[in-house]
C-alpha cells in the first residue's frame, strides 16, 4: 500500500531536500507539500495522509498552529513529525501535547529518514 507524507514548510529547498530523503529510503510512497499550515489542512481535507512532516516557524500558519487545528478537525490517525531548526527544551514540550510523533532537529541527515519512516509504521523500506 502507498504510504502518503505531506512536507510542510514555507521553503522550496526544503521540501525539495525532505522529498529527495524520502524517496531514496522508501518505495511506495506518495509525497504532496505545502508552504504553510494552511495550504496543509487544504491538502488534508482532500486527501487521505498517513504523516506530517511539518516545520514550526511558517507564515500565515505555523506549525504548532497546523497540529492544534488538526486536533481541533479530529486528524488523530495521521503520525505527526516536526522537522525544526527550534529544538529547544520549550519548544519540545509546546509540541508534547499536540500528538507528535518524532521532533527532528535541521538539518535532517538523508540516513535517518529509514529509520524515522521505519518508526513510522511505514513497511516500504527499501535497501540501499
Amino acid at each position: 500500500p502507498i504510504f502518503t507524507i505531506l512536507i510542510v514548510d514555507d521553503s522550496a529547498m526544503m521540501r525539495a531536500m525532505l522529498k529527495r530523503a524520502v524517496r531514496l529510503a522508501a518505495e511506495d510512497v506518495e509525497l504532496l507539500e505545502a508552504g504553510n499550515g494552511q495550504e496543509a489542512l487544504r491538502v488534508l481535507e482532500s486527501c487521505a495522509i498517513d504523516a506530517v512532516f511539518t516545520d514550526i516557524n511558517m507564515p500565515v500558519m505555523t506549525g504548532v498552529e497546523l497540529l492544534r487545528e488538526m486536533n481541533n478537525r479530529g486528524y488523530t490517525q495521521v503520525r505527526r513529525v516536526v522537522v525544526s531548526t527550534d529544538g529547544s527544551d520549550a519548544r519540545r514540550d509546546e509540541v508534547r501535547e499536540l500528538d507528535v510523533n518524532l521532533y527532528i532537529r535541521k538539518p535532517l541527515a538523508p540516513e535517518m529518514i529509514r529509520s524515522l519512516l521505519q518508526e513510522l509504521g511505514h513497511a516500504g523500506i527499501s535497501s540501499f
